[in-house]
């Protein structure tokens, strides 16, 4: 984890995560010191136990709410940055007041009170200089000698795990929980490449597959909920549990309300904050251990972990859709906006060569003072060796310490672009660091909170200069499927054959045209592409062709409204191929969709660019026949027509899904 984390958090994470500490602490230590420790009835061997319980029930556990995170889809949403933020500060400060009562424990319990905590408390800010004055600048060495992009050397992997073993002697020879001194090394290590993705991908699967299971497993095998004898201290347990589950709840959720978070969200973020998991099993284990547990309180608390993890996953899942945040009511589209107003437009990039993609299209968007463009660009990159995600803000002056020079890239293409359209044109970069399958989560948050009216993603498919594909990543396809599904405004997905281009030109005498075509079959997602393609033609240097495939027959069922609509976008378009030069509109005629595929495929030479809706009726007499074939659903039966990899020509195609209005 990335202990700056914690200054950049915002006053809300701050009031959330001190209060959560800060008031269950206040409650636990009054109601110790103020009953338990007084109770003429609780055995003196009982007190150091109940001690213990309250101790670890005030802690949040910054890992145990990072997984709930991920088990429940939202790591990226804002509830879940909320609950990183604020749980990462509670971590902190709570392991910071827990060593120093550690510390002064020490000293009374060998009755040389002075003497000892302070011995303590010198060896652990020793511990704590030594591995952030040698273990730093030693990380820091080992990524600078590191290639960018390779991971980082075995022996450096070796050294780490060796440098956990002195910390954990170092800790334990202090008087400190022996956890301590891996905690410490944790944080002073960089996160993100290549050493703190190389560490992950070498132990994660060693930790998270085996040994935190393992735990888990023998900690189950040690609970026995039959063989009780102690009944009423058992009673006392289950009081303590409940009463501490009360309080944080409460110390959680009234500072969220008081920080404006809405009620259901405080709601869901109490319980993310509340939940246990094998952190506390861990300790109730280091319990028994040390003899503070007997076997029936163990049964007891470890029981109570299964069931605050159980409850909280199904209260949060219930609680909380992050889908509803990009439910959109208004219409955020290209068919709907103002011919002259500004468009909105979020690109997004993987690889370099998408942006190359990209700027081609934004290009051909013509951005002109009657008609400017404002580009919102996101450079996704894969989240590793770090525990939470980062969305950063060029624009603030937030840098990417990880991969800046690839992001750096990107940016000055942006930058470019910017510059040759000054006036007309805007750019804003942000960099996403993310799990694969929460980066939607960004692209749509992202899109929403700067009202985009399209959303541009690359396609999973890459070719190279021979036309052969070269990357099919399912991960990206999942990525594009869950925007499509969750998206605020229009997207579409850019499938790129440009390096093909390069090859199959460079005998040919380059024109300086770009030959755009729409194929309109009816329907949203065709009206939405012609609406893009229309902006496009003000261009002197688009040539866009509209071409409408008609049913042979005349009996159609279409919906009345639908026929109404694309009658009228159509009527303007005829409208303007008689005002202006470089802009056609032809009709033909087809019976089925293998003459339908025939002509799309004729014109696969003739065009840079072919835009297709995604979306059309499954009685459209045009397409009979294609759906049966349709590989990939998420380009409807047209688009993966032209996303087909035997396909060895020079032209890109944008596949086009116009916003999904929901319904009030």
């Amino acid at each position: 984890m990335d202990p700056k984390m914690v200054l950049r958090s915002g006053s809300r994470a701050w009031t959330v995560g001190l209060l959560a500490v800060i008031l269950p602490v206040a409650s636990f230590a009054s109601l110790y010191f103020g009953f338990f420790a007084q109770d003429a009835n609780l055995h003196r061997y009982r007190q150091p136990a109940t001690q213990s319980i309250f101790l670890i029930q005030s802690l949040i556990t910054f890992p145990v709410v990072a997984s709930l995170l991920v088990d429940l889809k939202i790591m990226n949403s804002e509830l879940g940055r909320l609950a990183l933020a604020s749980s990462l500060i509670s971590d902190l400060f709570s392991n910071l007041g827990l060593t120093i009562f550690s510390t002064l424990r020490i000293g009374f319990l060998a009755e040389i009170t002075t003497v000892i905590s302070v011995q303590s408390f010198v060896l652990l800010l020793g511990i704590i200089l030594l591995i952030s004055f040698t273990v730093r600048p030693l990380s820091l060495w080992i990524i600078k000698r590191t290639p960018e992009g390779r991971p980082v050397n075995s022996v450096y992997i070796i050294w780490a795990c060796v440098t956990v073993l002195l910390a954990v002697i170092l800790t334990d020879n202090a008087g400190l929980n022996y956890q301590y001194g891996p905690f410490i090394l944790g944080l002073v290590i960089p996160d993100g490449p290549p050493l703190g993705s190389t560490l992950v991908e070498k132990l994660e699967t060693l930790v998270s597959g085996m040994l935190a299971p393992l735990l888990v497993t023998y900690c189950g095998m040690k609970v026995n909920l039959v063989d009780l004898y102690d009944l009423m201290f058992l009673n006392w347990v289950w009081v303590m549990v409940f009463f501490c589950l009360t309080v944080k709840y409460t110390s959680v959720f009234l500072p969220a309300l008081a920080c404006k978070v809405p009620p259901k969200d405080a709601a869901a973020l109490a319980f993310i904050m509340t939940s246990q998991g094998v952190i506390q099993m861990s300790f109730y284990l280091n319990n028994v251990i040390n003899q503070t547990f007997d076997g029936e309180t163990f049964s007891m608390l470890t029981a109570s972990v299964l069931l605050i993890a159980a409850l909280s996953h199904f209260c949060v899942g219930s609680l909380y859709d992050h889908t509803r945040i990009y439910a959109g009511y208004q219409r955020r589209d290209v068919q709907h906006a103002s011919s002259n107003s500004e468009l909105r437009l979020l690109a997004c990039a993987h690889r370099f060569d998408d942006v190359v993609a990209v700027r081609k299209i934004l290009d051909a968007s013509f951005p002109c003072k009657e008609s400017p463009l404002s580009v919102y660009a996101l450079h996704l990159v894969e989240l590793a060796g770090r525990a939470s995600p980062v969305l950063i803000d060029h624009q603030l002056g937030q840098k990417n310490t990880s991969g800046i020079s690839r992001s750096q890239k990107i940016v000055e293409v942006f930058q470019s672009f910017e510059n040759q359209y000054l006036g007309s044109a805007s750019t804003h970069f942000f960099t996403s660091m993310s799990l694969p399958r929460f980066m939607h989560q960004d692209i749509c948050s992202l899109a929403f909170d700067k009202l985009a009216s399209m959303i541009i993603i690359p396609f999973h498919r890459k070719w190279n200069h021979q036309g052969k594909i070269i990357l099919d990543s399912s991960n990206l396809r999942t990525i594009n499927n869950n925007v499509l599904d969750l998206a605020p405004c229009s997207v579409g997905i850019l499938i790129d054959r440009q390096k093909i281009k390069r090859l199959a030109s460079q005998s040919d005498h380059e024109s300086s045209l770009y030959n755009v075509a729409v194929v309109f079959m009816g329907g949203n997602d065709d009206r939405e592409a012609v609406a893009y393609a229309r902006r496009m033609s003000r261009s002197p240097e688009i040539h866009l062709t509209v071409v409408r495939f008609m049913p042979w027959d005349n009996d159609v069922r279409e919906s009345q409204w639908d026929t109404v609509l694309d009658a009228e976008l159509l009527k303007e378009i005829r409208l303007l191929g008689q005002h202006q030069d470089n802009v056609v509109y032809r009709e033909e005629r087809v019976k089925d969709g293998a003459e339908t595929a025939l002509i799309i495929h004729a014109m696969e030479e003739a065009f840079d660019l072919i835009m297709v809706g995604r979306r059309h009726r499954d009685d459209l007499q045009q397409l009979l026949g294609l759906n049966q074939w349709n590989d990939l659903p998420e380009l409807g039966p047209v688009g993966d027509m032209l996303a087909a990899a035997e396909i060895n020509r020079p032209v890109s195609v944008l596949v086009v899904q116009q916003q999904i209005v929901k319904n009030k």
